[in-house]
């Protein structure tokens, strides 16, 4: 296997986030997955099953992008059938989860876990009372398994209780503690056990109950991280804790300068990193001189994540097909002057969107001074944005420099929108709604954001243009979809179609002013599909 890069180039990095504050730098995140890869390579040399040397490792290889040789999970899943079949198909009388993280397993290389050596290893997780025997763990891996490729609740003829998403779900929102976490006993919350129910719960979102409760959780989380941006378990501060929390933000959606998860302008991956060895993986204590394996898998998932979350990828447990195919196979020409926004404010929120469901894509364009609020703290989600405001956010969040000259009579040098509109203009990011006439002030529509949206991605090298028949096929889903302007049917099909606009609703709405909070959240979805989160 090829050395991934030269060992000064991992001192340099390690040093580079131990001396200043942290905005995220997917290149060093990088380099760190490439050395820390190489390295478990060469330390597991025949992954078996099991929590160390085994499932995590694997899993976090093979979500790295890392090209490892064949070989590694071929032997990987020959050593999983040995071992099924010697146990006969149980890996375990009481603890489920040993399936679960089989399952995880298998399901990132890509093989059928209801066919290994002959047995469906889903089948012991259709049986409620026994999976849920381990309390939290039981459920929530219950959860990450089956949802890590959608696969069905398998029907267990045997169980007393018949498993489903819902009663495992309603089973962690049960176990909230008080203070707004999870542990696994007793009412004060552990920031590893609250972190892995929080990646259970992430895929399920669209539930105001499982909803509230991650607010809640997330508030937690927040009150229990340190000043110097990681976590204490029992006691002990600990690189895997910080790890775990990562993955769960990973899952989440949610970026590591969000506001709550600052501390002393030190995030999560700050903290981490002063436990990373170069070439070595991670320590699990400070006072640790030699990287511990279990750190070293669990903090290399927590880089997996963060690099797959910055390309655009489904997120570590989810495997039901990459976002970042989308980018990959529609990838053309890139112009030049667009630029990757730099974090400018770190901490920036608004007092009136801490419960709002776009909160994060918010704070996220505030950070990097692409949106700004209303007033200093108030941000108002609800209401409308002007033609010339979403002009200025898109040419701000793809890093233009300013060009053209205005033709247009109602944009003039002395208005503040000047330079960004034209400069809108003359990458084509927005026209005119007539030869003389730019209706700056005109609120913008559903539709109209839309195609503004879609030609900024072009501008980041996507393909956008979808025929009459494509945008017809990808829209027909939607019940008012004939009110789409045929100027705007194919922009329309390509924000549906990469994620730029969610396709969970049943209305498109076009001809309806689309408010603040909503574009922010297209934005940040635009610029995460095109590689510039």
């Amino acid at each position: 296997m090829k050395k991934f890069l030269p060992a000064v180039l991992c001192i340099i990095v390690i040093f580079s986030f131990g001396t200043h504050s942290f905005a995220f730098d997917s290149g060093a995140v990088d380099t760190m997955v490439s050395d820390t890869a190489e390295y478990m390579y060469e330390t597991v040399k025949d992954p078996q099953i099991g929590s160390i040397g085994g499932e995590w490792a694997v899993l976090g290889l093979a979500r790295s992008g890392i090209d490892i040789p064949e070989a590694f999970y071929k032997d990987y899943y020959a050593n999983a059938e040995n071992y099924v079949k010697k146990c006969g198909g149980v890996l375990h009388d009481k603890k489920y989860t040993e399936y679960s993280r089989l399952v995880v397993a298998l399901t990132a290389i890509g093989k059928n876990p209801a066919d290994v050596a002959g047995f469906n290893l889903l089948t012991p997780l259709g049986d409620y009372a026994k999976t849920v025997w381990q309390g939290l763990n039981g459920a929530a891996w219950a959860l990450i398994a089956l949802d890590s490729n959608n696969y069905d609740v398998p029907q267990n003829k045997d169980a007393e209780i018949r498993a489903t998403r819902e009663l495992y779900v309603n089973f962690i929102l049960q176990n909230q503690t008080q203070d707004g976490g999870w542990a696994m006993s007793g009412d004060i919350a552990d920031p590893d056990v609250t972190a892995m129910a929080l990646q259970a719960l992430s895929k399920y979102q669209d539930r105001e109950d499982v909803k509230k409760a991650t607010e809640k959780a997330l508030s937690a989380v927040s009150a229990m991280q340190n000043g110097n941006g990681g976590f204490a378990s029992w006691g002990t501060e600990n690189s895997e804790s910080c790890a775990q929390m990562i993955i769960a933000l990973c899952e989440l959606g949610i970026p590591l300068e969000d506001a709550r998860f600052v501390k002393n302008g030190k995030t999560m991956l700050d903290y981490l990193c002063s436990y990373y060895i170069p070439h070595k993986g991670f320590k699990h204590i400070q006072s640790e001189a030699e990287s511990n394996q279990m750190a070293t898998e669990q903090g290399f998932c927590a880089l997996v994540s963060l690099k797959r979350m910055s390309e655009g990828r489904e997120s570590l447990y989810r495997m039901t097909g990459d976002k970042k195919s989308f980018a990959e196979d529609n990838k053309k020409y890139i112009d030049p002057d667009v630029r990757k926004a730099s974090l400018i404010s770190y901490g920036k929120t608004f007092q009136d969107i801490a419960e709002h469901n776009n909160r994060t894509a918010i704070e996220w364009l505030a950070q990097r001074n692409i949106i700004s609020g209303k007033t200093e703290n108030l941000f108002d989600p609800d209401s409308t944005m002007t033609r010339a405001e979403f002009a200025t956010i898109t040419v701000k969040s793809l890093g233009l420099p300013f060009k053209g000259d205005s033709a247009f009579s109602d944009v003039t040098e002395s208005d503040w929108f000047f330079g960004f509109v034209n400069t809108a203009c003359h990458y084509g990011i927005a026209k005119g709604v007539s030869q003389t006439e730019f209706n700056p002030n005109g609120t913008i529509t559903r539709e109209e954001a839309a195609v503004m949206a879609a030609r900024a991605a072009k501008l980041c090298g996507l393909k956008t243009e979808y025929d009459a028949f494509e945008s017809r096929n990808i829209m027909a889903g939607f019940s008012d979809y004939i009110k789409i302007s045929d100027w705007a049917m194919s922009a329309m099909a390509f924000c549906f179609d990469s994620g730029i606009l969610s396709d969970s609703v049943l209305e498109v709405k076009p001809k309806e002013f689309v408010l603040r909070a909503e574009i922010a959240q297209m934005l940040y979805n635009m610029l995460i599909i095109s590689g510039l989160y």
